[in-house]
């Protein structure tokens, strides 16, 4: 059974991040949000993605359709804020506010270099890498990249080198 402090820091933790997707005029990624609700409160990974899936089931948060990763809250999200911000005590509102412009200025930083791994198989990897701008995709490779070891050099390249890769990538396509 759940102590009334656990449920306390549940509902807690779902206003926090209630109170920052209803704050953001751009889209979040799902690592970008969990990089501002740690920095406030400290969460675990895990702790989060399972407030965050609880939030999506009872559809006061969603993912955009072309996106899985994109988090926005929804219509019902905002009147459940409303109705549940005083739930949220005065400290954490004065951490989350300081905190949250500078780490949305490094999310959007960071965002706009993107490379993952996808698995295929225990053994077989594809990597996509992109490049995005003002919430849009400039560009975007996807590529089979065997097995896990080549896929994060690959990934970690892309992320280190990708201001280099790129302009090369188009001049390539470009010769005639």
């Amino acid at each position: 059974m759940k102590s009334n402090s656990d449920k306390n820091n549940l509902a807690e933790n779902k206003v926090l991040i209630l109170y920052i997707l209803n704050r953001l005029d751009k889209d979040i990624t799902n690592d970008g949000l969990y990089k501002i609700i740690s920095s406030v409160n400290g969460l675990n990974y895990f702790y989060f993605q399972q407030t965050l899936k609880d939030l999506v089931e009872t559809n006061l948060v969603g993912y955009t359709k072309d996106d899985d990763t994109v988090v926005k809250i929804t219509s019902e999200g905002k009147n459940a804020y409303e109705l549940t911000k005083d739930l949220l005590p005065g400290i954490v509102k004065l951490k989350a506010d300081n905190i949250f412009e500078e780490e949305l200025a490094s999310i959007e930083e960071e965002a706009s270099i993107v490379a993952e791994f996808i698995p295929k198989n225990e053994n077989e990897y594809t990597v996509k890498c992109k490049i995005i701008e003002n919430n849009e995709t400039i560009f975007e490779v996807e590529t089979y990249a065997g097995p896990r070891d080549r896929a994060k050099k690959i990934c970690d390249n892309w992320n280190n080198n990708a201001t280099v890769i790129y302009p090369k990538i188009i001049e390539l396509l470009l010769n005639e």
